[in-house]
C-alpha cells in the first residue's frame, strides 16, 4: 500500500505488453517467502515458469497472482487484488483474495464446503481472525440479473453473450463494471449472479476465485468443454469461462 499510496509505480512493461509495477514484485517476494516452507510448489505470474515435464509430476501446488489487476492498481480505483490459491490433482481446494484498499479479505475452502469474508484491521490481526469472518452465500437472480462486466477486457462476443441472456432471462439485466478477481468474489457473496470472460485469462487470474466460488456451489466452466476449469495444464492459458449461478446460460 506504501506503494501504491506514494505514487512511485515504477511501471515496466512484460513481454506481452502488460504492465508490471514495483509492488507486482514486491508482493511475490514476500507470498512466495511466505509459502516455501510448506514445502509445496509455486506457480506465480511473477516467477519463472517451470518446464511442464517438471510440473506434471506435481499432486499439488499453489497458484499466485500478486497483483492481479495492475492496470486497476496504476488508475488508483482500488479494484486490484492479491490471489492465492491451493490446488490438488489439477482443481482448485482452496482459495484466498485481498482487496487492500478495502482490507476485505475473502477464503474459500472447497473441502468443507464454506466461504466467508472478513475486514483485516489491527483487531483481527491481534486476535482470531475466523472470531470476525462472515460466511457468505450467492444470492438466485430475482428481478433483476447481475452481470459482472470486465473493466479492461469487455469486446464484441461479450456483449453478445449479454445479449443472450436479455434475450433468455424476464428479468431486468444489469451489467456492472469490476476489475481483477473481485468478481469473483461479488458472486460469491451474492452481489452479482454471473460473470463471462471471453478471451484469454491465465491460471492465476482465476484459481483462487474459483475456489471461493466452488466453495459455495458457483460453477466455473469452460466454454469450449462446458466443464470446470483446470489448473497446471500444459498450456496455463485459460479458455473462454463463465462464473454463475444461473440455472441456464449455454
Amino acid at each position: 500500500m506504501r506503494i501504491y499510496e506514494g505514487g512511485n509505480f515504477q511501471i515496466e512493461s512484460k513481454e506481452d505488453n502488460s504492465p508490471i509495477t514495483l509492488a507486482d514484485k514486491s508482493a511475490n517476494t514476500i507470498i512466495n517467502e511466505f509459502l516455501k516452507p510448506t514445502g509445496i510448489p509455486i506457480i506465480s505470474e511473477e516467477n519463472a515458469e517451470t518446464e511442464f515435464s517438471e510440473r506434471k509430476l506435481w499432486d499439488s501446488c499453489w497458484i499466485v497472482d500478486p497483483l492481479d489487476g495492475t492496470k486497476e492498481f496504476i488508475n488508483k480505483n482500488g479494484e486490484f487484488t492479491v490471489n492465492i490459491a491451493l490446488v490438488k490433482n489439477n482443481k482448485p481446494v482452496f482459495g484466498v483474495i485481498y482487496i487492500p484498499v478495502s482490507k476485505k479479505l475473502y477464503f474459500g475452502n472447497v473441502v468443507e464446503g464454506s466461504s466467508f469474508k472478513m475486514i483485516i484491521d489491527n483487531k483481527t490481526l491481534e486476535e482470531d481472525l475466523l472470531k470476525y469472518a462472515e460466511e457468505i452465500f450467492p444470492v438466485s437472480a430475482q428481478r433483476t440479473i447481475r452481470i459482472a462486466g470486465s473493466r479492461s477486457h469487455i469486446n464484441e462476443e461479450t456483449l453478445e453473450f449479454i445479449e443472450g441472456i436479455r434475450k433468455k432471462y424476464s428479468q431486468e439485466v444489469k451489467v456492472i463494471p469490476k476489475g481483477s478477481s473481485l468478481k469473483f468474489c461479488l458472486i460469491a457473496d451474492g452481489t452479482l449472479n454471473i460473470y463471462p470472460r471471453i478471451g484469454t485469462t491465465m491460471e492465476w487470474d482465476t484459481a483462487a476465485g474459483h475456489a471461493i466460488c466452488k466453495a459455495v456451489g458457483i460453477r466455473v466452466f469452460d466454454m469450449q468443454t462446458n466443464r470446470e476449469l483446470v489448473y497446471n495444464k500444459q498450456n496455463i492459458k485459460n479458455n473462454s469461462f463463465v462464473v454463475s449461478n444461473l440455472l441456464d446460460v449455454s
